[in-house]
């Protein structure tokens, strides 16, 4: 994306842009949400990285050992080094289920499964098929995460799934968090705990997990309170790559200490970081780095140009949120408003209805894939979607 963007503003004479990444397949992440219901296949997720590249971009297929920031070059793990100007860091995040004890134990992938990597969405997808029922747990581990509405939609869309097989009354769902409530905003917590209590998904929340015991197959907290499973499916700790940490890039999870606003590093003028790997307190969501970009973009060439960096970003995110039976809700906030009711992205019109649940919401969720792919990587604004968000046509109190 940033690429994509950057490849229109920058003078092609003076500068070159590469792309560093170990791997020759880029993935629509929000589709592994989709993979173990069906919904998706596995060629629905993936594309080659080439297919978004601009020519004259150069796209170098290799790994990185570390980033040496104080000397401004990218030591590669095969020996050689990549000098720069202005580097991007886009290193997204990972889940570490290692972090738990016992998570990545002997039923990793067999009774336990995360949906946040292909592979897991994968073998959740195999598991399903065949499963006859029993106690189904979805839990989160700790926040931050990627994308924090999706053991919602997983909750939501797991109820529907059964539904549709004629099996709901055999499966017991209980939806797992450490919060104290369904989210992280309070007016939309209440709205979606009442989904949760319409659909008979039992919440349990404020639960700080110590362990996951494979023998008993329970998760237990530290307080020593049990909750069993015949399937759990969690989204482990999240962290930022392991490159930053062996670089002295990173925070305590591997992200990296970001100004929230201009999306510069706090520690080098000439890094910038976008996305899942900054520390800003935004959603690691796909949206913000969508948003960012625009932003980022701006700030680059104002730094390649000794001016003033803007501090725009407000942390602006915007999420579909499925809730089974071709339906959705909608949710737009930033680093000051909560989400709240009222129409996007027209002021009064819509046609997306806030924090209300609709099939238009649905279709709208489903339709983004198509724009990912042929508008937002290519670095395409959409004209009526700001990178800040806009409080008209809201209802704040």
């Amino acid at each position: 994306m940033m690429a994509n963007h950057l490849h229109h503003k920058l003078n092609r004479k003076e500068w070159t842009i590469a792309i560093v990444d170990e791997r020759t397949e880029h993935h629509y992440q929000p589709g592994y949400l989709f993979l173990p219901f069906d919904i998706y296949k596995p060629k629905d997720i993936i594309k080659s990285i080439k297919d978004f590249i601009p020519a004259d971009v150069n796209l170098i297929t290799k790994k990185v050992d570390r980033i040496v920031a104080t000397e401004n070059y990218i030591q590669m793990a095969e020996g050689d080094r990549l000098h720069y100007e202005v580097l991007i860091i886009a290193t997204g995040a990972k889940i570490a289920p290692e972090e738990t004890a016992g998570m990545s134990g002997k039923l990793w992938h067999q009774s336990v499964f995360d949906f946040y990597t292909f592979e897991g969405a994968l073998a959740l997808r195999n598991k399903l098929r065949d499963w006859k029922g029993g106690q189904l747990v979805i839990h989160i581990t700790e926040m931050p995460i990627k994308c924090p509405v999706a053991p919602l939609e997983f909750a939501f869309l797991a109820d529907a799934y059964f539904k549709h097989k004629k099996m709901r009354d055999k499966v017991n769902i209980t939806y797992v968090t450490p919060l104290s409530g369904a989210f992280t905003k309070p007016t939309s917590t209440a709205a979606l705990e009442h989904l949760l209590h319409e659909k008979n998904i039992a919440i349990e929340s404020d639960f700080a997990i110590a362990t996951v015991d494979n023998d008993n197959k329970t998760i237990v907290d530290y307080g020593g309170k049990a909750i069993p499973f015949d399937l759990l499916v969690t989204v482990p700790t999240n962290k930022g790559d392991a490159l930053l940490e062996r670089s002295g890039l990173g925070d305590d999870l591997n992200y990296v200490p970001t100004n929230k606003e201009t999306l510069q590093s706090k520690a080098h003028a000439n890094i910038f970081v976008i996305g899942d790997a900054t520390n800003v307190p935004a959603s690691k969501a796909g949206s913000v780095a969508h948003f960012e970009a625009e932003i980022l973009t701006e700030n680059i060439v104002h730094y390649i140009q000794g001016e003033a960096l803007s501090a725009s970003f407000d942390g602006h995110a915007n999420c579909f949120i499925e809730t089974g039976n071709n339906k959705a809700l909608l949710i737009d906030f930033n680093y000051t408003y909560e989400p709240v009711s009222g129409k996007f992205p027209f002021p009064g019109i819509g046609p997306l209805g806030l924090l209300k649940e609709s099939r238009m919401n649905h279709w709208g969720k489903l339709a983004f894939r198509w724009i990912y792919w042929n508008v937002l990587l290519k670095g395409t604004p959409i004209p009526f979607v700001s990178s800040q968000m806009s409080t008209a046509g809201k209802n704040f109190k």
